[in-house]
């Protein structure tokens, strides 16, 4: 083993630890749980947000944070942006040879930084087809079930939702939804 891999496994378990709360400076925690307490105040709310991702460009905390600040405030295109750079950054911490192969089942169900690479996927997928882009959806679910063909993240869903609605079908949940799985739709 090189050093280099040896520091490529440091940061991947670095960024895997920073998916659940570690490695944030108490700067940052502190900026995030003030913008939470300012529900009421939005535009003071996403600039104490920025400061964040500033402050840890590279930390999924603030992208967490700035991700559900527009989802929630029904600003989906910027919520999209801020999901396509939590891929990017996941996508770099797990490496230039990650999705070569699907990620193991393990590694699908308990490594942090891969489970935020999917559910960042997911989340585009879905956000994709909020914002009327389906092929965009369709892309993103072709990628997610191959790197989850067991559907641990939920993503059969989805492209049951999206197979749907491309044919016409009614679009709310039904029990004709199964609660998870890829079955035979293709994305």
């Amino acid at each position: 083993m090189t050093a280099d891999s040896l520091r490529f496994g440091d940061d991947l378990a670095a960024f895997a630890d920073s998916v659940i709360g570690s490695g944030l400076s108490p700067q940052v925690r502190g900026l995030i749980e003030q913008a939470a307490k300012l529900y009421e105040s939005p535009e003071q709310a996403l600039a104490l947000l920025e400061q964040a991702r500033a402050a840890a460009p590279s930390h999924p905390a603030p992208l967490i944070a700035l991700y559900r600040f527009f989802f929630y405030g029904h600003q989906l295109d910027k919520a999209r942006a801020v999901g396509e750079d939590a891929l990017a950054i996941a996508r770099t911490a797990l490496g230039p040879d990650f999705g070569d192969e699907p990620p193991s089942d393990d590694a699908t169900r308990h490594d942090a930084a891969v489970r935020f690479y999917l559910f960042a996927l997911k989340g585009l997928a879905y956000l994709n087809m909020r914002l009327g882009d389906m092929d965009e959806a369709r892309l993103m679910l072709a990628g997610l079930r191959r790197l989850d063909p067991k559907d641990h993240v939920g993503g059969g869903l989805l492209a049951h939702v999206l197979a749907r609605h491309e044919a016409g079908g009614p679009t709310d949940t039904s029990p004709e939804y199964p609660a998870r799985g890829w079955g035979a739709t293709t994305p």
